[in-house]
C-alpha cells in the first residue's frame, strides 16, 4: 500500500486566495489599493493578508474547516504571486514571513493544517537570477538556470524580456498545436523559454544541478518552518525524477507533508509512491457539476475554460454513476482516500456561476464531495453563495458583509461539513456503487464499525428509488440530517434485499444502518 499522510483522510479544506480573503490592519500597505467591493482586476491587487486570515479563522472553523491550501503567498509582483521573485520571503504584502508565522501558529493551534503552492516550473522576470542575466547577459553565472537562447546571449543580442507591443504580438501562439506551444516561440522571439510563451514566466532549467538543489533547498525550508505540504503548479511540466527528489527531501523532513499536484486528468501512473500523494481530483468535479447541474449548466460559463468545456455537460444519474465509479477506482484505494476533492478553484469560474446561479446544485454539490473518499475542498465564499466568472472575477474578494451571504447555502455546506467530519464511515469506510436510474444515483461507504448509505436525487421532482442491499435485508437505515429540510427519517431493508424510498427533489440523503 503507496504511504501517504494519515490526517489527509480526516481533513476538509479551505482554499485561500491570499490576496482577496480578508484585510488586516496591522499590515501596513504601501500605497493605494483597490476598493474592497470593487470587481477586481487583473493586475489590481486588494490587499488580503496573512493576518487578515488570522482574524477570520473563526468562519473557518465554524463551518467545520480543518485544513488550507493558500495559494502562492511568496514574494511577487502579481497579485495571484504565481510570478515569484523570492521564493525564501512571504510577500510584504501579506504580512511578510512573520505572518506566516503568526498564522502557522494559530491554524495548529485549532488543529488546523496548512498548504502552501509550490511553483517550481517557472519564476518571474523578477527573480533576482534571471534578472542577473538580464544585467550581465553571457557572463552571468546563472545563465543555465533558465533556457536561454544560446546565440542570442553569446553575441550580445539584448535579451527581450519586456517586449513592446509588436514584438508582444509575435508571442501569440494561439494557431500553435498545443504540444508546440511551451516555449518554443518564446526562445526565438523573446530569447528564452517562457512557461506558455508568456514573458512575465521565465522557465527554470531543474536539470541544471544549482537551480534543483536551490528549489528542492526552498521546499525543505518551508517544511522546516512548519507547513504540512506543497500543492504543486503544473507539475507535468517539470521532469518526473525532480519530483521523486522533491518526494524524497521533504518527507525525510516530515513523513506526514502532503503532496499534491495540479493535474487535470486521470493519471494514474504518477500516484505509484514516488512522487505525489495525490492530484487535485478535477475529473471527479466535472461529474459531480454534470450532474447536480444538469440543464442548468451555463455552457458560456463552462466554455470559459477549455477542460471544462470538454467534459462538463448533464449528465442523468446511470452517466454520473460510470464516471464516479471511475474516479473512485481508477486509483487504489489508499490513494483515492488522500485526493484533493475540489469542485472549483481560481483556475475555473465558481461553481455558483457554472451551475447558472442555482445554490441547490452547490449544496448538492458539498453534500456529494463530504460523502465520497477523499479530502474534500471548499473555495472561499463558495458556502455563502459567491458567483464569479473566469479569472478575474472567479477571484473576487470575500464578501465580510453577512447580509450578502446566502444563509441557506452557508448553513447547507456547514451541515454537509459536519456530517462528514462526525462520521468515520465517510472518511475512511470502503466506497461502493450501489445502483443509479433517472435522476438519481446512490453508493455505500462501509467500515468495520458502520454502514452509511447515500442517495442523491438531482432531479426536478421527487422520484422513486429501489436500491439493491442484499445484506441488509431487515435492517433499519436511520437518515442523517444535513440541511434544516432534512428528513428525520428511517426506512427498512425488504426482507428481499431492496431499500424501496421516496427521494425529494434536489436532494441528498445520508442513511446510517441502526445498531
Amino acid at each position: 500500500m503507496i504511504d501517504s499522510p494519515a490526517w489527509v483522510r480526516d481533513a476538509v479544506f479551505y482554499q485561500i486566495f491570499p490576496d482577496r480573503f480578508a484585510r488586516s490592519a496591522r499590515v501596513p500597505k504601501p500605497g493605494p489599493l483597490e476598493p474592497w467591493d470593487t470587481p477586481p482586476s487583473v493586475h489590481g491587487f486588494k490587499g488580503g493578508d496573512l493576518l487578515g486570515v488570522v482574524e477570520h479563522l473563526d468562519h473557518l472553523e465554524r463551518i467545520g474547516v480543518n485544513a488550507i491550501y493558500f495559494n502562492p503567498v511568496f514574494a511577487s509582483a502579481s497579485n495571484h504571486r504565481y510570478h515569484t521573485y523570492d521564493y525564501l520571503a512571504v510577500d510584504p504584502l501579506l504580512g511578510g514571513d512573520a505572518a506566516l508565522r503568526e498564522l502557522l501558529d494559530a491554524c495548529h493551534a485549532r488543529g488546523m493544517r496548512v498548504v502552501l503552492d509550490g511553483v517550481f516550473n517557472h519564476a518571474s522576470r523578477g527573480f533576482w537570477p534571471f534578472h542577473h542575466v538580464l544585467e550581465t547577459g553571457a557572463g552571468s553565472p546563472y545563465r543555465d538556470w533558465f533556457y536561454f537562447n544560446a546565440e542570442d546571449l553569446d553575441s550580445g543580442r539584448q535579451i527581450r524580456a519586456y517586449p513592446d507591443e509588436t514584438m508582444a504580438h509575435a508571442v501569440d501562439v494561439s494557431d500553435v498545436p498545443e504540444e508546440q506551444r511551451r516555449g518554443s516561440q518564446s526562445l526565438r522571439v523573446l530569447g528564452y523559454r517562457a512557461w506558455w510563451d508568456m514573458p512575465a514566466l521565465p522557465k527554470i532549467n531543474v536539470d541544471n544541478p544549482r537551480a534543483r538543489e536551490y528549489l528542492l533547498g526552498v521546499a525543505e525550508h518551508w517544511i522546516r518552518f512548519g507547513i504540512d505540504g506543497w500543492r504543486l503548479d503544473v507539475a507535468t511540466e517539470v521532469p518526473d525524477e525532480f519530483w521523486r527528489v522533491f518526494r524524497q527531501r521533504v518527507k525525510a523532513l516530515n513523513p506526514e507533508a502532503y503532496i499534491v499536484a495540479e493535474i487535470w486528468q486521470h493519471r494514474p501512473e504518477y500516484l505509484q509512491g514516488d512522487m505525489y500523494d495525490g492530484l487535485m481530483h478535477y475529473p471527479l468535479a466535472e461529474a459531480v457539476i454534470s450532474f447536480v447541474g444538469g440543464e442548468r449548466i451555463d455552457r458560456r460559463v463552462v466554455g470559459q475554460h477549455f477542460e471544462l468545456a470538454a467534459n462538463i455537460r448533464p449528465d442523468d444519474g446511470p452517466a454520473f454513476a460510470g464516471r464516479l465509479e471511475r474516479a473512485m477506482t481508477v486509483y487504489e484505494p489508499g490513494v483515492t482516500s488522500v485526493q484533493l476533492n475540489l469542485l472549483d478553484s481560481h483556475d475555473t469560474p465558481r461553481l455558483l456561476s457554472m451551475v447558472g446561479g442555482d445554490p441547490r446544485s452547490v449544496a448538492l454539490a458539498t453534500f456529494i464531495v463530504m460523502t465520497l473518499p477523499g479530502a474534500p475542498s471548499v473555495y472561499y465564499g463558495d458556502e455563502i453563495g459567491m458567483p464569479g466568472e473566469m479569472d478575474p472575477f472567479c477571484r473576487a474578494p470575500m464578501r465580510w458583509d453577512e447580509s450578502t451571504w446566502d444563509r441557506d447555502l452557508l448553513d447547507a455546506t456547514t451541515g454537509a461539513i459536519a456530517l462528514r467530519r462526525a462520521s468515520p464511515t465517510l472518511r475512511h469506510g470502503s466506497f461502493g456503487l450501489v445502483g443509479a436510474e433517472g435522476p438519481w444515483c446512490a453508493w455505500r461507504r462501509d467500515d468495520d464499525a458502520a454502514t452509511v448509505v447515500v442517495v442523491v436525487n438531482a432531479g426536478d421532482a421527487a422520484t422513486e428509488a429501489e436500491l439493491p442491499l442484499p445484506d441488509l435485508a431487515g435492517r433499519r437505515l436511520v437518515a442523517e440530517p444535513w440541511h434544516e429540510r432534512g428528513p428525520a427519517t428511517a426506512v427498512t431493508v425488504g426482507d428481499d434485499g431492496r431499500l424501496r424510498l421516496t427521494m425529494a427533489a434536489r436532494d441528498g440523503l445520508a442513511l446510517r444502518v441502526a445498531p
